[in-house]
């Protein structure tokens, strides 16, 4: 998130009696990102409309079309309706408030599963077609800068893929889940599908009876009309489009209690609800262990979302992290593995969720933040050596930034693969940044730079170059030169106290017997780290 706070910008409080208010946190620095991203022949575009739609983008250097320029979205509010079946398209009207930062006689917004019914902008009938996968909306009158604006869409939100194109929603034994990372949630509905532009958001999902629909947030009411049931959700903090959730289905919500009266509710299978019991309770002291570690944890509620689906990954949404029911069922995984799995998914909370990544190159910072946490807890918890984790992956170093590039500057993912920017050097690879960190400036500086971080950037976006900001004042001395070459080098730096650390750009071939769980777009696993991440039954 944001290096400096984000502004409660003074405009919110001018909303008109009766409407939705908008989201208070739009950040005077996120719009400075904005411009500054957005080349000027885009800017150009945005003031004269051109021949036919088209489609844009921020410019991000992994994903050059996701977002778009020229305004803030302050809020979303989802109206979802289940058509009772996961086949079926859901009928949903998207609520957008935004706040214009340039002219704009067009506004784009990124959407590309589902049928346009209509939409409108501050009440009037606009035209809109679809260019690429953005919806280009068409107001009677251009809208100037500096002006908020609310924009209905009517559509509807297919759950199943097209042309093989997987992400958004993701269908589970009896119902739908979200699992929108990196680039899906605009499959899912109208928006600024980019972590830059976080929001907050109001779902309103109405579900046959028998079924359970739970969302980011807390629950803001319940309205049974006839045979369904609308159920509404509030996020009282910022949130970016791709940690959105929604879970749908035959569902049993357990409630229990964490740190300070945190309120925690956990989304199961109803016929499962028993076997997952004890793995549920289990997120209490993981929230404690969490915030002895970086300070308190940063949200209104927090629980653990168990599909009954084959994901082959977790994901980190916000308030609600995604897990696929088989982590916690299947014998071979042993406790000690499944509970690390657990603290990197809630770590997220942290890192990622509440601090956002500026661009999708800074995915380093979630990623290898959470892995750290992840590895901590099974040294201190389950006596699995970190050390011996780091120097795994530090021989496995090179390897990974000739295949993926470094950290901070991962290689573009191929065309149509939104998955290739989760490689190993995102996550083994960012912690052995922070392993050398550690080692560079003591494990004191360390963890108050850890304790600064969440605290200083809460609720926004950051940069790398943020990081390396924060860590050289924190620790008194400059870091840059130090940490580029961790960062952006195409060759792993020599580890401080451990000068017999050595590396190779051979990929090491693949291990004998049960591999580590592949995680498409979350948690890619290096064979050298099999044997400490317990890839084998215990």
């Amino acid at each position: 998130m944001l290096l400096t706070s984000r502004d409660r910008s003074p405009r919110c409080a001018d909303d008109a009696p009766g409407t939705r208010p908008s989201a208070p946190w739009t950040p005077k620095a996120r719009r400075r990102l904005r411009a500054a991203l957005v080349a000027s022949a885009a800017s150009v575009c945005l003031v004269a409309a051109s021949a036919s739609p088209t489609p844009l983008g921020i410019g991000d250097r992994l994903f050059p079309h996701l977002g778009n320029p020229g305004y803030d979205v302050t809020a979303y509010d989802l109206a979802l309706t289940y058509p009772g079946t996961n086949d079926e398209p859901l009928q949903v009207v998207t609520t957008i408030d935004a706040f214009t930062t340039a002219p704009l006689s067009r506004v784009n917004l990124d959407f590309a599963r589902g049928e346009v019914a209509s939409v409108e902008v501050d009440g009037g009938r606009a035209s809109f077609a679809a260019a690429g996968e953005d919806l280009v909306v068409t107001p009677d009158e251009p809208l100037p800068q500096g002006r908020r604006t609310r924009i209905t869409v009517r559509h509807t939100s297919d759950p199943l893929p097209v042309g093989g194109r997987e992400g958004g929603w993701l269908r589970t034994a009896d119902g739908l889940a979200m699992a929108n990372q990196a680039d899906a949630a605009h499959l899912v509905f109208p928006c600024n599908d980019h972590p830059s532009d976080k929001a907050a958001f109001t779902f309103r999902i109405t579900v046959p009876e028998g079924h359970t629909a739970v969302a980011n947030g807390l629950p803001s009411g319940v309205r049974r009309a006839g045979a369904a049931t609308e159920w509404t959700y509030r996020t009282q903090h910022p949130m970016a489009t791709e940690l959105a959730q929604v879970s749908i289905g035959r569902s049993t919500v357990l409630r229990r209690t964490g740190p300070h009266a945190l309120p925690l509710r956990d989304v199961v299978p109803t016929r499962h609800r028993a076997a997952l019991e004890p793995w549920l309770a289990k997120t209490p002291d993981q929230i404690s262990w969490m915030e002895a570690k970086v300070g308190p944890y940063p949200f209104e509620t927090y629980g653990v979302l168990v599909a009954d689906a084959s994901t082959g990954f977790e994901l980190e949404t916000q308030t609600l992290s995604l897990f696929e029911k088989d982590l916690f069922t299947d014998p071979s995984f042993p406790e000690w593995f499944v509970d690390s799995v657990m603290v990197h998914e809630l770590a997220h909370q942290w890192f990622g969720n509440s601090v956002s990544p500026r661009t999708w190159s800074d995915l380093w910072l979630n990623e290898g933040h959470a892995t750290w946490y992840e590895a901590l807890y099974a040294q201190e918890t389950s006596h699995r050596s970190l050390e011996a984790r780091m120097r795994a992956a530090y021989g496995a170093s090179d390897g990974w930034r000739a295949a993926g590039g470094p950290p901070a500057a991962p290689k573009v993912p191929e065309s149509g693969s939104r998955l290739g920017i989760f490689r190993p050097n995102v996550y083994d690879g960012a912690a052995l940044i922070l392993y050398a960190l550690r080692q560079e400036i003591g494990r004191t500086a360390f963890e108050g730079l850890e304790r600064a971080w969440v605290s200083r950037h809460r609720d926004g976006t950051a940069t790398t170059a943020d990081f390396v900001s924060l860590a050289s004042e924190v620790s008194g001395r400059d870091l840059s030169g130090f940490l580029h070459g961790w960062l952006y080098g195409e060759r792993t730096p020599p580890m401080p106290g451990h000068p017999d650390w050595t590396s190779s750009t051979r990929q090491p071939a693949r291990q004998p017997g049960r591999q580590p769980r592949q995680r498409p777009g979350q948690r890619p696993v290096a064979p050298e780290v099999v044997a400490y991440r317990g890839a084998t039954a215990e």
